[in-house]
């Protein structure tokens, strides 16, 4: 029988992401003892703390004492408040405990922002993770040597598992579900719980914000132009010359700060207002394409696909509830 343990790591953690997970594999071990088949899981909350009061202590938990967990088989790092540094450092403990069970054999599934935790066990560096999208600068800042995907809804390794943002969560536990049971079992609980199954991407609810706060003054210029001159057909070549650069020392800047290219970074601006615009309004699609400075129809369909998943059709279908065909 396979061994889990959801920790509960000191500091603010997504209470939902740790009953949720627990919830969704319990009845997974049901029905599947149901349908003749001996016990697959024993499930535990476990910690260093007895009880750890969450949301203005409205709710506590009371994990059991993670000390007296030798070896377990599956480790689920819930998601954790937005204060990475401090929860890191709260954690040491905790981090060296993940680590120790990593090389002992256990598997890992980090949710949203756990994987924080799970990259400061050195674990993640020169590997791929996900996390959530609003997450990415700070996760960047402090694992630079990590290669974070946050287009991907599940990002998978040997023996650990990283996910996207807030409730993809679910989607994890299916994809465990499947990995541990197998698929009907997985099936099963997607009904049960009303899951999407098979949902690999978390583009379509990316919101692209501007990084600004890198300190380099002549960039920080360089993305008020690109956000104010939309429209526009913008040569960075005439842009760095502009800025007393040369192109390829802007576009080296440009990429450190921001961590795109000049190109990914207007492309990224410019599908994001027409996002915006999509949701809002019921403008046609050739309306929203010219307003951000597209005269190719199908460039515009290709950059908006590539960057949220969706066509522009389908997004504004999705998100504006008086759309219209266009």
């Amino acid at each position: 029988m396979k061994q889990v343990t959801i920790i509960v790591p000191n500091g603010n953690v997504n209470l939902s992401s740790i009953t949720g997970s627990f919830e969704i594999l319990t009845r997974a071990n049901q029905y599947w003892k149901k349908m003749g088949n001996r016990s697959m899981m024993e499930i535990r909350i476990a910690g260093f703390d007895t009880e750890l009061k969450l949301s203005s202590g409205f709710f506590s938990i009371h994990p059991v004492d993670i000390a007296a967990i030798k070896k377990t088989d599956l480790i689920i790092i819930p998601s954790l408040s937005y204060d990475y540094d401090n929860v890191i450092k709260d954690n040491t403990a905790l981090i060296r405990w993940i680590g120790g069970q990593y090389k002992n054999g256990a598997e890992i599934a980090s949710i949203c922002t756990g994987a924080f935790l799970l990259a400061a066990t050195g674990l993640l560096d020169g590997k791929v993770c996900s996390t959530h999208w609003n997450a990415a600068n700070d996760f960047r800042r402090l694992f630079p040597n990590i290669n974070l995907q946050t287009d991907r809804l599940i990002a998978v390794e040997p023996g650990i598992y990283t996910n996207g943002g807030a409730y993809s969560f679910l989607n994890l536990m299916l994809f465990l579900v499947e990995k541990y049971f197998d698929r009907q079992t997985a099936i099963t609980c997607s009904k049960v719980f009303q899951i999407d199954m098979d949902r690999t991407s978390q583009s379509a609810f990316f919101i692209f914000q501007a990084q600004k706060n890198h300190g380099d003054e002549l960039i920080c210029q360089a993305q008020t132009y690109i956000e104010e001159n939309l429209g526009e057909k913008i040569s960075f070549e005439a842009l760095a010359s502009k800025l007393a650069t040369s192109r390829r020392n802007f576009d080296r800047r440009f990429i450190k700060a921001t961590g795109n290219t000049p190109v990914e970074y207007l492309q990224r601006v410019k599908v994001e207002m027409a996002k915006s615009t999509l949701e809002k309004g019921r403008k046609s699609i050739f309306e929203v394409m010219s307003e951000v400075g597209y005269s190719d129809d199908k460039a515009f369909r290709e950059v908006f696909k590539k960057i949220t998943g969706l066509s522009p059709l389908d997004y504004k279908a999705k998100y504006n509830k008086d759309a219209v065909s266009a």
